[in-house]
């Protein structure tokens, strides 16, 4: 098996350390999952983008909540990263799940 046919997965072992499938099915169980991981990654950071922009449009919000929600945004810009590493050389349409997209693509 060839570098290119081992995945990288959008989660790290408990050591922190990456995960890779070693698997030339994208059907398999584990690419599914991967794939379900990296679509709920992105939802959640749609939903902590509306969020921050929230908290930015209130003219009122104090540090704590901008705080917050520069916190947020950091941790889920650090997901959507690793996602787009992910698939990185993986086919254009990869990102689609059970023929659903996983919302609208940025």
């Amino acid at each position: 098996m060839t570098d290119s046919q081992f995945r990288l997965m959008p989660w790290n072992s408990p050591e922190g350390k990456r995960c890779y499938l070693s698997t030339d099915n994208p059907d398999s169980r584990m690419s599914r999952l991967a794939d379900e991981v990296e679509a709920d990654l992105l939802a959640c950071g749609e939903d902590v983008l509306a969020g921050a922009r929230e908290v930015l449009a209130d003219e009122s919000a104090g540090e704590v909540a901008v705080r917050f929600a520069l916190r947020a945004a950091t941790e889920s810009l650090r997901d959507v990263l690793r996602v787009a590493e992910c698939r990185e050389g993986r086919p254009p349409f990869a990102w689609i799940v059970g023929g659903v997209s996983p919302g609208p693509r940025r």
